[in-house]
């Protein structure tokens, strides 16, 4: 009898993510029969005995989103540099000895769907927010950013707290006002971090001709500020954009595949947002 080969995402809430969808579409389109994909409503106090009762012969990985990023990190045994610079993981591979190995896909995730729209290269780029996914925002913009980064954030703190990982990862950082993020779009990229409706108050203060939009959000989508910004011509990247190019990635890590089924993990995510 074939040993199953598993997988899942673990969060809360967690019922409305689509990385099921992504990653099983993908084993079929690869016909990896004996593999298979949960989710799991797990938060910070049942993490840690969920994660010491996965048998390495079958669990081959987790997908972790909030509130899970940070809290897995003392049950690891390594975590990558791209996770330890963000301290965020949102990826665990599961090897046959039981060893738990962090990482962290949002960052390449995010430069590979900017890549795939041509955005290979800016002089200047923005950020919305100052989160987790800020962090990882930040990262990326490392790899793609040739000059300033903006970030527009709610606090001094928060303000601080990306000044000092931009100077981590190599990147000058200036904060500004989050009341004058409209003028993030003026730059050539502007990648947005924040919950559903955060930067709706925004979308009236575009100029005709906005830069580049990355709203890492997919539900609802369109979000108003991305909505405005294809309405004045601009391109507009959105959170199923990140989430396949993420998800590819930890198909990958998981599996031992070399290339992941892009084009079919797409058409399920987009097929379960239509549904």
């Amino acid at each position: 009898m074939t040993t199953p080969h598993r997988a899942a995402v673990l969060g809360s809430p967690i019922a409305h993510s689509l990385s099921p969808a992504l990653h099983n579409a993908g084993y079929a389109a690869l016909g990896l029969a004996d593999w298979h994909y949960d989710r799991y409503e797990i938060d910070e106090s049942t993490l840690a005995d969920f994660v010491a009762g996965l048998d390495p012969a079958e669990w081959a990985g987790l997908s972790l989103t909030m509130p899970l990023k940070r809290a897995v990190r003392p049950l690891l045994d390594t975590v990558s540099a791209t996770a330890r610079a963000v301290d965020a993981v949102n990826t665990v591979v599961i090897d046959r000895d039981g060893r738990r190995h962090g990482d962290n896909t949002d960052v390449p995730g995010l430069v590979n769907a900017l890549r795939e729209r041509g955005v290979e290269r800016v002089g200047s780029a923005a950020v919305l927010g100052a989160g987790a996914t800020a962090s990882s925002a930040l990262a990326a913009l490392a790899q793609v950013c040739d000059g300033e980064v903006t970030a527009y954030v709610r606090s001094a703190e928060r303000a601080a707290e990306m000044r000092e990982l931009g100077e981590r990862l190599g990147v000058p950082v200036r904060t500004a006002d989050w009341a004058d993020g409209a003028r993030a779009l003026d730059g050539p990229l502007t990648v947005s971090t924040t919950p559903v409706g955060a930067t709706d108050g925004f979308a009236a203060q575009l100029t005709a001709a906005p830069g580049v939009l990355f709203d890492v959000l997919y539900h609802p989508w369109p979000t108003k500020l991305a909505a405005a910004c294809l309405e004045r011509g601009g391109t507009v990247l959105g959170g199923l954009d990140l989430l396949v190019h993420q998800a590819v990635l930890q198909f990958e890590r998981f599996t031992g595949v070399q290339r992941g089924p892009l084009a079919a993990m797409r058409a399920a995510g987009e097929a379960a947002l239509a549904g």
